[in-house]
């Protein structure tokens, strides 16, 4: 584990800004786009704080203090959107009980993995994540948010997949269940981004609690991590309901294929 409280002298203060900064933005930009952040605060918090000559953390480590940012960063993005009819309930239920589920077990097995593993493991979902969202979503937005319907059990099961290996990487899963809600499950953009906040809520759980009783977690980092993330996420939420649908469909495509590049060029 990093040593967070062992940094020396002015390190430490650094050390401190640098994560929470990247919990600030990381969540900022998942309140307003309905992921949990990990897709951005992942690849941040392995590549930026060595580039301040601060001191690294494993892959293990990252997807630990990932865990536990998204759940609490999920809970003021969800408290956000908890008006005006962007909760489908039912959606939530299918979705977030299967990849609670599935993030347990990804979360506990990652313990059995090597950290080129869990790169791969992420690599490989956001490159499926980045391809689905630039498939076409016409007439999506069309549809009155009250006359919403979905297969209930094919959106179980992808959200299930989705759990093992969300879990695996400490993410929740947001990334890539937002472009399955659009593009598989026809749900309207606003909708994904507030019901996706709620699953990965869900899904949060089962990862945070796999990583911890796993020993994953380094704890000083991670409470940097949650208190930005308490006062950003609320704040992109707000953002999320007065942009554009199609600008944030834009946003989160090209958010999740420039981290799907950078990933995959560090493995490759």
């Amino acid at each position: 584990m990093v040593p967070f409280l062992e940094k020396e002298g002015i390190m430490e203060l650094g050390f401190i800004i640098v994560i929470f900064l990247i919990g600030f933005i990381g969540s900022f930009i998942s309140g307003m786009l309905g992921i949990g952040g990990s897709i951005i605060k992942y690849p941040m918090l392995l590549y930026i704080p060595p580039l301040f000559g601060l001191a690294a953390f494993s892959a293990h480590e990252v997807s630990g203090i990932s865990a536990v940012q998204v759940f609490f960063a999920t809970i003021g993005g969800v408290w956000a959107y908890r008006k005006g009819g962007y909760l489908n309930k039912s959606l939530i239920v299918y979705m977030g009980v299967s990849i609670l589920i599935g993030s347990f077990i990804g979360g506990y097995g990652s313990k059995l993995m090597s950290e080129e593993g869990i790169n791969l493991i992420y690599g490989i979902l956001a490159l499926a994540a980045a391809i689905m969202m630039f498939v076409p979503k016409k007439g999506v937005d069309d549809i009155p948010l009250d006359q919403v319907t979905f297969n209930k059990w094919l959106a179980a099961g992808l959200s299930l997949i989705v759990g093992i290996g969300a879990g695996i990487v400490g993410a929740a899963g947001a990334f890539l269940l937002v472009p399955i809600m659009l593009v598989v499950l026809k749900i309207p953009t606003r909708m994904t981004i507030a019901s996706s906040l709620a699953i990965t809520f869900i899904s949060s759980v089962g990862s945070t609690i796999g990583k911890i009783t796993t020993g994953q977690v380094d704890y000083g980092p991670a409470a940097v991590m949650v208190v930005a993330s308490l006062i950003a996420s609320p704040l992109g939420a707000m953002a999320g309901k007065k942009v554009n649908t199609k600008l944030l469909q834009v946003i989160l495509a090209l958010l999740i294929l420039g981290t799907a590049i950078k990933i995959w060029m560090d493995i490759l």
